[in-house]
């Protein structure tokens, strides 16, 4: 009897593969992207010191209030201009783009667009 698919083991399999490939640096910190059911998660990674540089995400107090009436890709897109917002202020300009192992489309899409809007390279 053929058993149900686990999508998420699928993913963590694919995110191991990149993260084999992605690392960040202090100059160009891994923008890794966590997609839940009702939110998404976004965070500028150091891979070699082990630092965690900004984090956005559809629960941040600047942009919560404003995503109520907002799909959930409006939503995301949101998430990565404030993302790019913040990353211009410490002075980020550039980034490696790690999906978490999710494709890209929808949420993910939608996140990285608001992220180059803002003003981020990846």
């Amino acid at each position: 009897m053929i058993g149900k698919i686990n999508k998420n083991q699928d993913r963590l399999k694919r995110h191991k593969r990149v993260r084999a490939k992605v690392k960040g640096t202090a100059e160009t910190p891994r923008l890794s992207v966590y997609r839940s059911l009702n939110h998404i998660y976004a965070q500028l990674i150091d891979d070699v010191a082990g630092n965690t540089f900004i984090t956005a995400s559809t629960l941040d107090k600047a942009i919560k209030d404003t995503l109520t009436d907002k799909d959930k890709k409006a939503q995301a897109y949101e998430v990565g201009k404030l993302l790019a917002k913040k990353a211009k202020e410490k002075g980020i300009e550039t980034v490696v783009f790690d999906r978490g192992g999710y494709l890209y489309t929808g949420r993910v899409a939608s996140l990285a667009d608001g992220a180059r809007e803002g003003g981020l390279k990846f």
